[in-house]
């Protein structure tokens, strides 16, 4: 009996090779899909209050001043207030950034201001102003050195209305933690970490293989002459 007339065709050792690799494929791609559902289980844990607040370090926002909070329009403008109002964080109350000159050091306060709205935002409405709150900014345009071209931004025009205030940054609630779900995105992030399986998974997902946050290639593959200029080796070849 001939093989090719058998109702069941053997495989061939390449093609068992290739559904091995293939089924490993599928292994990797279910396992990338878990760790994605666990992780949106950990974001969506509840907040648990705290009995005992306590301080952690300080915060900076704009709040109304005083005249404009006794006038008529207080209501008006602590509504656009809260949509373009921008918060920072620091340890320090004075909120100054360390910075070298050189040999010595000095210290910078961080620049604060009001949110600005891109176009792309203005036109989409996505901070859903009212055409009153829209009255209150003008378009300012700026030139980006990384897309190599002019942008247009609506920035809020009377900023003397608000003021910049310092004040404690209490912490009342905490994040829920699940210890095991904790250890199971642990335990697959060393898996995947050991293995060197990131670039992999992001072929296999995204269709690309690059790297964006580093180089995460196996230890036997790395080039060590990469990026090293010729004359700092070529002294090893020569007899």
């Amino acid at each position: 009996m001939d093989l090719l007339d058998w109702p069941h065709r053997l495989k061939s050792a390449r093609r068992k090779k290739r559904l091995v690799k293939k089924d490993y494929d599928k292994q990797l791609i279910k396992l990338d899909k878990h760790h994605h559902q666990l992780l949106s289980q950990r974001r969506h844990l509840p907040m648990i209050r705290l009995e005992n607040p306590y301080q952690r370090g300080w915060k900076r926002l704009f709040v109304l001043r005083e005249d404009v909070q006794e006038s008529e329009k207080n209501e008006f403008y602590q509504t656009l207030l809260d949509k373009i109002n921008t918060v920072r964080y620091h340890h320090d109350k004075n909120f100054k950034k360390r910075k070298r000159r050189k040999v010595h050091y000095h210290y910078e306060e961080k620049r604060q201001m009001l949110r600005e709205i891109d176009a792309y935002d203005w036109f989409q409405n996505k901070l859903n102003l009212t055409d009153a709150e829209k009255m209150c900014f003008y378009p300012k345009e700026e030139w980006s050195e990384m897309y190599r071209r002019m942008f247009t931004k609506y920035v809020f025009e009377e900023t003397w209305r608000f003021v910049l205030v310092v004040k404690p940054h209490i912490i009342y609630e905490v994040k829920m933690v699940d210890e095991v779900l904790e250890q199971e995105i642990a335990a697959i992030d060393n898996y995947i970490v050991n293995n060197h399986l990131w670039r992999k998974i992001r072929r296999l997902t995204n269709g690309r293989s690059y790297d964006r946050w580093g180089n995460n290639d196996k230890p036997r593959y790395i080039n060590k002459l990469k990026n090293t200029p010729t004359y700092a080796y070529e002294d090893a070849y020569v007899e």
